[in-house]
């Protein structure tokens, strides 16, 4: 089964003073799913949105809004971004090693689609039980920076997870998130991610168009070669 290349930008490097503007400019430059960076100060050092801010976009846009929790109490979570609107919810498998079955029971009985994440650090490994359970993850996130900033410089490294995750689960969504764009998108790819969040080289670029388009056509490519 080929998984469907998905575009995600990542609205965490978006003017927030025109959220949905720029929801719908992306939208418009063809992106698949918005990517929506949930930090609370604790797990990583920085505060972006929460629920409310995802129900307030939610009144302007049908889109997938792909929710990333960075935080150390994700089900705590789980009911308020369901409530506003939340499409996906990953969580990180570093702060859900003793709860993860019923987070994912959670996550699923109201209507969302559960992934998990995991930090450059952490061995693929941990992710395995979560894929691998009667009630699954439908999404594996493998960070490619540390998590907590946007703009940082991507860690080629790490595609030895996506490679690894790829050829022991081929119909998985594999998302990598950091440091993505023209210059690193073909190693990504290559390595067997599909979802492909990019922030700054999407937003950053003066037709954004272009750039999501070219994103899309390198996973396409590499998956005709496999």
């Amino acid at each position: 089964m080929e998984v469907k290349a998905k575009i995600a930008p990542s609205m965490l490097s978006s003017d927030f003073a025109n959220l949905a503007s720029e929801t719908q400019r992306m939208l418009n430059s063809g992106a698949d799913w918005l990517h929506m960076d949930i930090m609370v100060l604790h797990f990583v050092p920085n505060l972006t949105i929460g629920a409310p801010v995802i129900e307030s976009l939610r009144k302007h846009t049908t889109a997938y809004l792909d929710c990333h929790l960075m935080v150390t109490n994700p089900v705590d979570y789980v009911e308020p971004l369901a409530k506003a609107g939340a499409s996906g919810f990953t969580f990180h498998v570093e702060t859900s090693k003793d709860n993860w079955q019923e987070l994912i029971q959670r996550i699923k009985s109201l209507g969302m689609r559960p992934g998990v994440a995991l930090k450059p650090g952490t061995p693929i490994g941990d992710v395995y039980p979560l894929v691998e359970a009667e009630a699954p993850v439908e999404m594996v996130l493998v960070m490619t920076v540390e998590p907590g900033f946007g703009g940082q410089k991507f860690m080629p490294e790490m595609m030895d997870k996506v490679r690894i995750l790829r050829k022991k689960y081929p119909s998985l969504d594999i998302e990598v998130d950091g440091g993505l764009g023209p210059s690193t998108i073909e190693i990504a790819a290559s390595a067997g991610a599909n979802c492909i969040v990019a922030g700054s080289s999407v937003f950053g670029a003066p037709e954004p168009t272009e750039v999501i388009s070219l994103l899309r056509n390198s996973v396409q490519k590499a998956q005709q070669k496999c």
